[in-house]
């Protein structure tokens, strides 16, 4: 099984999560201007498609003047380029992982694409503006060329840690072609669901369903290559955190 830091979730997926501290007892430091204007502008992209938010939206809805805004941030692309290293930082943990994990089981494989797709889905106007995004910001369009390599690293190693231990029967050239597909579709997988549930992407409850979802149809490209318990294992794992149909 795959080595979890202390600070990943540790109760069965789909789950709900303890808090890990007394809300009433500890009280953070308030946050900067910086850090609210990021965390602002995150869930305004979020909720309404980074295209359709302004910096004067964003110094509105904060209630500090335009010029207050440009002295921590230039431009909105400045914003989005800061909210897409803290997205890169933060998915970088769960790529490394994989990469790292040369022992990786089916549920080991599971438990990442379910992080994977919660780091996704915190920072999902990334991936539902994309192509957008790309088009107009030449040094985002750099950092997802190398993210997209990373991924494809990631699920490579998955495949073939899954082949080692005698669970997933592919050659060679079908794992990097697995490897490819399973990156597709958890790129372009948030896309599928706002265009499937547009009016419902950015209710909360819809969250852990989407999530499943796409950890799901990720996972199954590799059920052809599965092979006894692994499989049963898999078809048991999304029969417990899929909703039922």
């Amino acid at each position: 099984m795959l080595f979890r830091p202390a600070s990943w979730p540790q109760a069965p997926l789909g789950a709900p999560r303890k808090p890990t501290f007394d809300l009433e007892m500890e009280k953070k430091p308030p946050r900067r201007t910086r850090e609210r204007i990021l965390a602002l502008s995150l869930r305004m992209f979020n909720e309404i498609g980074e295209p359709n938010v302004t910096t004067s939206a964003i110094a509105d809805e904060m209630n500090i003047s335009p010029g207050n805004l440009y002295y921590h941030f230039r431009n909105k692309e400045d914003i989005v380029n800061a909210l897409f290293e803290d997205f890169d930082r933060e998915i970088g943990k769960v790529l490394d992982t994989a990469t790292a994990g040369e022992r990786a089981s089916v549920e080991d494989a599971w438990f990442l694409l379910h992080l994977l797709f919660e780091t996704i889905w915190k920072h999902r106007f990334l991936y539902r503006d994309l192509n957008d995004l790309l088009s107009r910001n030449r040094r985002l369009e750099s950092y997802f060329n190398q993210l997209l390599e990373r991924k494809t690293q990631a699920a490579r190693a998955l495949c073939k840690a899954l082949a080692a231990r005698g669970e997933l029967m592919a050659s060679p050239r079908e794992i990097e072609a697995l490897a490819i597909n399973m990156v597709v579709v958890a790129t372009y997988w948030l896309s599928y669901e706002y265009v499937s549930n547009a009016r419902r992407f950015s209710d909360s409850a819809y969250q852990g369903a989407a999530i499943a979802r796409g950890a799901y149809q990720v996972l199954s490209l590799t059920g052809a290559y599965l092979t006894g318990p692994s499989r049963q294992l898999w078809q048991q794992l999304a029969d417990q955190y899929l909703p039922a149909a």
